[in-house]
Parts: C-alpha cells; structure tokens; sequence
C-alpha cells in the first residue's frame, strides 16, 4: 500500500501571530481519527492548545471528520485531543505561557515516516495590526521583485 503525504496546514497562523519556539508533538487518537487524517479529512485552522489543571496539554477546536467507513463508533470530530510531549517541554511552555502572556497555536499536521500522526506546534505572540500590514507589504514587494525577475530573465 502507498501512502500518500499528507500535510495539512495552519496558514493563517503565520500571519496571525509571530513564532517564537517550535515543537513537534504526538497526539492521542482513536482509531477511526488517524483514519481520517491518513485521508486528509482534517483541520487545524481554528485549533489552539491549552493546558489542563494536571499540566497536560491539549489541541483544542482541531476538527478531524468522521470516518466515513466506521460504525457506530466513530469519533467526535471537535473533540479534545492530548498533546504527547516530555515533561520537562511542558513545564517550560507552561511558564512561558502563565508568565510571558504567549500563546500556543498547531501550525502543521503530518504523517511521519513511521505512519504516526504529529503535530507541530508554536509559542506565539500574537500580532499587532501594524505588524500585520507589515507583512502583507513585505509579501507583495517579494512578489513584485519576483515578476520583474522573471520577466527579466525571459
């Protein structure tokens, strides 16, 4: 059986908030929900991470849908869903996140070599909207550089 690549992305995170640290981490997922995400039938666009009063972090709002060939025991498709990561990794963004004010957002959804669903993760700061004209200015100079290049070269 080939699988095929599945990558699924948090687009609007980049221009939302600015980066700090990334992670990957596991998650725990029921067996028709690795399904479904090994179909592409899923999304991170309105997720967030938040910890529980125990420490764990967990995604928050990630919709992954029905599998469409189970039976009754299919998932819940907004469920919350447990973040694996090492202890001393989650006390460290535990402090930055009670201390700092940041925030963790997923970024990206993948399927690793190994057939395991992770997901990555990022302390983020939240943008400004100067920031954000900001960015959308740098994004269409690039742009604009980019077409003068290629006509240019033709």
């Amino acid at each position: 059986m080939v699988q095929k690549n599945i990558n699924i992305k948090n687009k609007k995170a980049k221009f939302e908030y600015e980066f700090i640290d990334t992670y990957v981490t596991g998650i725990v997922l029921a067996g028709t929900e690795i399904k479904s995400i090994r179909e592409g039938k899923a999304s991170i666009a309105q997720s967030f991470c938040e910890f529980n009063e125990r420490g764990e972090l967990f995604v928050i709002n990630m919709q992954i849908d029905e599998y469409s060939h189970a039976s009754h025991f299919n998932h819940k498709p907004k469920a919350e869903r447990k973040l694996l990561m090492g202890k001393r990794e989650l006390r460290k963004l535990r402090k930055e996140v009670t201390t700092s004010g940041f925030t963790i957002v997923p970024t990206n959804l993948f399927i690793n070599d190994r057939g395991l669903a992770k997901l990555k993760i990022a302390l983020a700061k939240g943008k400004k909207l100067y920031d954000k004209r900001e960015t959308l200015k740098d994004r269409d100079n690039q742009r604009n550089l980019s077409r003068i290049k290629k006509s240019f070269n033709s």
